[in-house]
């Protein structure tokens, strides 16, 4: 009897239990890991690129090289909202936002600045997508960009859309940008917003003979409030990367010709921007401090005028990238965000008048100073 009351208090207390009613197995969900915007005919597009559990997690050894399906939904809509909602409408699973780790907006969607505001705070209204999510401009069609495989057939994650870090690296030239400092620099009276402009290269490898397409940073778009100001490509830009101070690992020829005498690469660039007030007008002074190291060198020379020439090279190219800048009405060095900063009622003054107030005098000195640290490994001469 004794036991029978004891079974009987134990069965109410398990059945008093709420449980686990409202979880949900990780393999059942469709996860989210990029999102594309687009705008065509009076309405947001809105592309998904969807992994399955297994996808998402790291693969073991055994899977290594085994092709990885992509899933790509759309909806469309007259809201962001809406288009979520109707790729809800047929996702057959529950869609995860957790791990988007980017979002891809088309040339049509950032003509004009104000969709791409409201596009983030809709976005990032919804608690499961994380803060520190990149933001891509692209050329591309953005169903071609998500069903973009990574080299080796591993993960869509490990590619260039979703972890840029491990090419910067190598390769520094126009650094990955967070959604959130795109749209603080979009805020910002001083600034002129750049997204990186993510493309497919077409050219460059194959498997087996087969070509293979890869992602690559192949330039940027620029944006100032709402209004939409064009696209720079890589090579244009080539100046700007000098004052990225999260510049990794940036190399140049030298002298930048045709036959060049050698090879550096650039390292740790620390820049300061100075603008000054003559007559009424300002000019601005770029002081640069940036170091190197040899990567390769073809002809005998010293390193005093290494030195000397990379200084030359540097400073040519932040005033051509200046240059072109000027030819788009793009601040590009954002130098004006730096005159707002020193002098604010000069900032105001100047753009109550004009709202580009740049001219071919306005960058007066570039002082570059390169600091050759070493010369690799292998010591040897060039004969």
């Amino acid at each position: 009897m004794r036991k029978l009351g004891l079974f009987l208090i134990v069965l109410t207390f398990l059945i008093l239990q709420s449980g686990c009613w409202n979880s949900k197995d990780i393999q059942t969900m469709a996860y989210v890991t990029a999102i594309g915007l687009d705008y065509e005919n009076g309405k947001y597009i809105t592309y998904v690129q969807v992994l399955n559990f297994a996808n998402v997690s790291k693969a073991d050894s055994s899977q290594l090289g085994k092709n990885i399906p992509i899933w790509i939904g759309k909806g469309e809509g007259e809201t962001v909202t809406e288009t979520f909602n109707a790729i809800y409408a047929t996702s057959q699973l529950r869609v995860y936002w957790g791990h988007v780790k980017s979002i891809v907006c088309t040339e049509r969607f950032l003509k004009n600045g104000k969709r791409v505001k409201e596009a983030y705070d809709m976005i990032n209204r919804y608690r499961e997508i994380r803060y520190n999510v990149l933001l891509y401009g692209t050329k591309e069609s953005l169903n071609d960009l998500f069903q973009q495989k990574s080299i080796l057939n591993l993960s869509p994650t490990d590619t260039l859309l979703d972890n840029p870090a491990q090419i910067y690296s190598q390769r520094s030239y126009i650094t990955p940008h967070y959604g959130f400092k795109i749209i603080s620099e979009i805020n910002e009276p001083g600034q002129y917003a750049m997204l990186p402009s993510i493309a497919l290269d077409r050219e460059e490898w194959t498997e087996d003979k087969q070509p293979r397409s890869m992602f690559r940073i192949d330039g940027a778009f620029y944006l100032r409030g709402s209004q939409s100001l064009g696209w720079m490509s890589e090579k244009e830009l080539e100046g700007f990367r000098w004052l990225q101070e999260k510049l990794s690992r940036s190399p140049i020829n030298i002298p930048d010709t045709k036959k060049p005498i050698a090879a550096i690469v650039m390292i740790e660039p620390k820049s300061r921007i100075l603008p000054t007030i003559r007559n009424g007008q300002v000019y601005y002074t770029i002081k640069l401090k940036i170091n190197a190291y040899v990567d390769e060198m073809v002809e005998d020379i010293s390193p005093q005028d290494m030195q000397k020439l990379a200084e030359h090279v540097i400073e040519d190219q932040l005033r051509k990238t200046y240059e072109i800048g000027l030819s788009k009405k793009i601040d590009v060095l954002q130098l004006g965000e730096r005159l707002y900063r020193n002098y604010p009622n000069k900032w105001h003054e100047l753009n109550q008048r004009n709202d580009f107030n740049l001219d071919a005098d306005s960058l007066d000195k570039v002082e570059v100073k390169v600091k050759l640290q070493h010369t690799g490994k292998y010591k040897a001469r060039a004969h």
